[in-house]
């Protein structure tokens, strides 16, 4: 649980909020637009490190993992398709994503039970 927290709080505070890691901004700015992005791409680093907390917090774990699934999918369809040039490894970000989804089921879903 607290790798899975870790890679939330540093994607959202470092890379994004902090600005340490400008390609996020720029990912954001393609596909949502450049007037807002970096605004957007503080209030999205912002909502990591409150999934930060949600997963630190044990509130709702299945729900929480579902959720995390969801949202990481959802923006590594969207980043494989609109901008796998942005990608800090291409179109392979989306199987480290899929691992880390992985990840998530198996502390969520599979762990827990054992």
């Amino acid at each position: 649980m607290y790798f899975i927290a870790t890679v939330w709080f540093v994607n959202g505070l470092y890379c994004k909020v902090l600005n340490f890691v400008p390609r996020h901004q720029e990912i954001v700015g393609r596909i949502l637009g450049e007037t807002y992005a970096r605004e957007l791409t503080i209030l999205i680093g912002l909502a990591e490190v409150g999934m930060t907390v949600w997963v630190l917090s044990g509130f709702l774990r299945k729900f929480n993992a579902i959720t995390q699934i969801i949202v990481i999918m959802t923006m590594n369809i969207l980043e494989f398709i609109l901008v796998p040039d942005l990608l800090l490894w291409g179109r392979l970000n989306f199987v480290l994503a899929s691992l880390f989804c992985a990840i998530i089921y198996y502390n969520y879903f599979v762990k827990i039970k054992a």
